[in-house]
C-alpha cells in the first residue's frame, strides 16, 4: 500500500528543520553586533588610557555589561520576576555609568546598551521613561566633560541609535524563537487533528460495517438449516460488506475517501431489510458536490448504525429532498430511545461529530423524538459549495 505523504507536507517539515538554525543565526547576529560595538569602545579606551590597570578595569566592566546584555536575550531572563529583573538592570546601569569616573569620554559608547536593555526588559511606559532617562543622563555627563555642542549632540544621537539597534536586534532574535515555537505547536496540533480525523473516520467506517456483518452473521446462522439458499445469499452480502470495509480502510489510510449517497442508500436498505425492518426510502436530489455527498452518506451510515445498535425499530424512513438550494436528508425510525438524540460519548464521535461535519459545509444537523416514539435525524446541506470550501473538505473528510 502506497502511503507516501502528499507533496505539500514537505515544505512544512523543511521549515521546521530550519527553525532552530534560524533561531541560532539570530542569536549569533545579535551577539556579533553587540560584541563588535563593545570592541570599538574598548579600542577607544586602549588608545586613550595607557595604564594596564585601567585597561583591565575596562575589560572587566565591559565583560560584565556585555554578559548581562546577552543574558537578556535568553528565555530565562524573560521569565524573571520583577525585583530580579530590576536588580539586573540596576547592575547593568552601574556598569554603564560608573566607569565614566575613570575613562571619561572614552566610555560614552556604553550607555546605549543600557538604554536598549530598558526597552527590552521593561514594559511601556516605564521602558520609554528609562530609555529617555539614560539618553538624558549620557547627554548631561558629556556636557560636563566638553563644551563642544556638536560632540554632545553626536554622543546623544549615538546613544539613541545604539539603544534602538540593541533593542531591535534583540527583539528580532526573540521573535524568531517565538515564531519557531509557534510553528512547531501548529505542526503538533495538525498531527493531533489528523489523528482525530482518522479515529473519527475509522469509527464511522467500521462501526457500520461490523454492525452489518454481525447482524447478517446472526441471520445466516438461523437460516443455514431452514433456508440454505438464503443463507448463502447472506454470506455473499457479508463478503461484499467485508471487502467494501477493507477498501474503505485502505482509502482512509491513504488520506482520501469519497462516499456516494446513492451507494450508501442501497447498502442501508439491504442491511435494514436483513434486520426485518420495513424500509421506506425516497431519494430525489440534484447532482451534489462530492463533499456534500460524502457528508450525507456518512450521516446515513451513522444513523443506520445507531438504529441497529440502540433501537427496537420495526419501521424506518429515509428521505432525501431538495428545497431552496439545500438538500435535506431525514432518517426516521419508530423504536429509538430518547438517548439517541444526544451526542455519542463513545470514541469521541457520534452525532456531535456529524454536526461538526455538516457545520463545516454551511449546513446543520437536527435530532428530535416525537411522543409517538419516532426518532428523526435530519441533515441539511447546501446543494452547491464554493470551490475554496469543497476541495479542502474532500481532503479532510
Amino acid at each position: 500500500m502506497d502511503q507516501t505523504p502528499p507533496d505539500d507536507s514537505r515544505p512544512l517539515n523543511d521549515d521546521l528543520r530550519t527553525g532552530p538554525t534560524a533561531s541560532r543565526l539570530a542569536r549569533v547576529v545579535v551577539a556579533t553586533v553587540v560584541t563588535g560595538l563593545s570592541l570599538v569602545a574598548l579600542l577607544n579606551i586602549v588608545e586613550s588610557v595607557h595604564e594596564p590597570r585601567a585597561v583591565v578595569l575596562a575589560l572587566v566592566s565591559m565583560s560584565g555589561l556585555l554578559s548581562l546584555q546577552l543574558f537578556f536575550l535568553t528565555d530565562r531572563a524573560r521569565r524573571l520576576a520583577g525585583p530580579a529583573r530590576l536588580g539586573l538592570l540596576v547592575a547593568q546601569s552601574l556598569l554603564g555609568f560608573l566607569p565614566f569616573l575613570v575613562f571619561g569620554q572614552s566610555w560614552v559608547g556604553m550607555p546605549g546598551f543600557v538604554a536598549g536593555s530598558f526597552l527590552l526588559m521593561l514594559a511601556p511606559p516605564r521602558s520609554v521613561v528609562a530609555f529617555a532617562a539614560t539618553v538624558f543622563g549620557t547627554m548631561v555627563i558629556q556636557s560636563a566633560m566638553t563644551t563642544q555642542v556638536l560632540l554632545v549632540a553626536y554622543t546623544t544621537v549615538s546613544t539613541v541609535l545604539t539603544g534602538l539597534i540593541v533593542y531591535g536586534l534583540s527583539q528580532m532574535s526573540i521573535l524568531v524563537r517565538e515564531l519557531h515555537a509557534t510553528r512547531t505547536e501548529l505542526a503538533r496540533l495538525a498531527v493531533i487533528r489528523e489523528r482525530l480525523r482518522f479515529s473519527r473516520d475509522l469509527h464511522d467506517l467500521l462501526g457500520y460495517s461490523l454492525s452489518a456483518v454481525t447482524l447478517k452473521s446472526e441471520l445466516t446462522r438461523r437460516l443455514v438449516v431452514r433456508n440454505p439458499d438464503r443463507a448463502l445469499a447472506e454470506l455473499d452480502d457479508i463478503l461484499g460488506i467485508s471487502r467494501q470495509a477493507l477498501a474503505d480502510v485502505r482509502q482512509l489510510a491513504s488520506g482520501y475517501r469519497d462516499m456516494s449517497l446513492g451507494d450508501e442508500a442501497r447498502a442501508a436498505r439491504s442491511v435494514l431489510v436483513a434486520a426485518d425492518i420495513r424500509v421506506r426510502m425516497e431519494i430525489d436530489h440534484p447532482e451534489l458536490p462530492q463533499a456534500v455527498s460524502t457528508v450525507l452518506a456518512t450521516v446515513l451510515r451513522e444513523g443506520v448504525t445507531n438504529l441497529l445498535r440502540h433501537s427496537r425499530a420495526r419501521n424506518c424512513e429515509v428521505l432525501v429532498t431538495e428545497q431552496g438550494g439545500r438538500v435535506l436528508l431525514t432518517i426516521a425510525n419508530d423504536g429509538a430511545d430518547q438517548g439517541l438524540g444526544q451526542p455519542s460519548e463513545h470514541g469521541g464521535s457520534g452525532l456531535r461529530n456529524l454536526s461538526d461535519r455538516a457545520g463545516a459545509l454551511g449546513g446543520r444537523l437536527v435530532t428530535s423524538c416525537s411522543p409517538d416514539g419516532w426518532f428523526r435525524l435530519r441533515a441539511e446541506l447546501p446543494v452547491s459549495l464554493p470551490a475554496a470550501v469543497e476541495a479542502p473538505t474532500q481532503l479532510a473528510s
